[in-house]
């Protein structure tokens, strides 16, 4: 069969193949470059899930066209009709439901709270085995040396990108958040200079704005320090600095809560850098604080009614 030609993978019982038998029936009649771009799908399925043909190629070293090649090899439509069975299968492996059910036929403990906890422990204990003094202190001596900060992460990434632009503005430092996405991110990357900081928030996914920011904060002379689960590697010489932030297994516990920790310790660092700058910040806060409760006590007070004449 030619090679461009579509296949329609089914077993005997005519059900669709998943990707790793499609693979296993297909792998030996495919060429080189082609099995590399096979066996990095079934190994990194969450990641490719949302990486372009570009992205896939330039990972596995390969091509774009490549990337095509060997989706239709594999009886795909396309490289759009192998993500969407290949999210599909991710969404039944990750389910944390799904391994809650498999833990109990195992016999093991199928308490939500041991499950949770145990996994949170055991993520936090290898993001810490992870973490090596130098790389710890450079990402800490970036953001003491800022003129400001921009923390940019989309979905959950996001919301820790807010929570630490939030806290550097209570320590009295210059911070603000991004995850915006399309045209609404060139306003946020608008103001970024040579002396800033960009913290970037990104678990394992391979997304077109990253690609963006990292762009833009090169050729304006930021520097950029990468808090992510496995895409380190792929950015190292795109970044100055990296931490690694493993990810959940299961999805018992949030995407982001290596990262979350991670920041709390860089936050708590940089804090210890300069205590002066640091304990204003925070009077100044607890005083405009004070003084917004005494306006909502005072709004609150009924006004007297006045007495009517005889």
């Amino acid at each position: 069969m030619p090679r461009g030609e579509q296949m329609i993978e089914q077993d005997g019982d005519g059900e669709d193949l998943s990707l790793g038998a499609r693979i296993n029936r297909n792998l030996a009649r495919m060429s080189r470059a082609e099995r590399i771009v096979a066996e990095y799908l079934r190994d990194h399925g969450r990641h490719a899930i949302f990486a372009t043909a570009e992205q896939i190629g330039s990972a596995t070293k390969t091509s774009d066209a490549t990337v095509v090649r060997t989706a239709k090899s594999l009886g795909f439509s396309g490289l759009l009709d192998l993500r969407r069975t290949l999210a599909a299968e991710v969404v039944v492996e990750t389910s944390p439901v799904r391994h809650l059910h498999d833990d109990h036929v195992d016999g093991e403990d199928d308490s939500a709270v041991t499950r949770v906890f145990t996994e949170a422990a055991e993520r936090l204990a290898a993001t810490w085995r992870l973490v090596e003094a130098d790389e710890f202190g450079a990402a800490v001596g970036l953001l003491d040396e800022a003129r400001e900060v921009l923390a940019f992460g989309l979905g959950g990434s996001g919301l820790v990108a807010r929570y630490l632009a939030l806290r550097l503005t209570r320590m009295g430092r210059r911070a603000r958040a991004s995850w915006a996405t399309g045209f609404q991110l060139a306003d946020d990357l608008l103001g970024l200079r040579a002396d800033d900081v960009v913290v970037l928030y990104t678990p394992s996914r391979l997304l077109a704005e990253i690609e963006v920011v990292l762009d833009h904060a090169h050729g304006v002379g930021a520097r950029v320090l990468l808090i992510s689960s496995s895409l380190g590697a792929q950015f190292a010489e795109r970044v100055d600095v990296t931490l690694a932030a493993p990810q959940s297994t299961s999805n018992f516990t949030g995407e982001m809560l290596s990262a979350e920790v991670l920041t709390d310790a860089l936050l708590l660092q940089l804090a210890s850098r300069d205590e002066t700058r640091s304990t204003r910040a925070s009077e100044l806060l607890i005083s405009l604080r004070s003084e917004l409760v005494q306006g909502d006590e005072r709004s609150a007070v009924p006004k007297r009614k006045r007495k009517r004449r005889a």
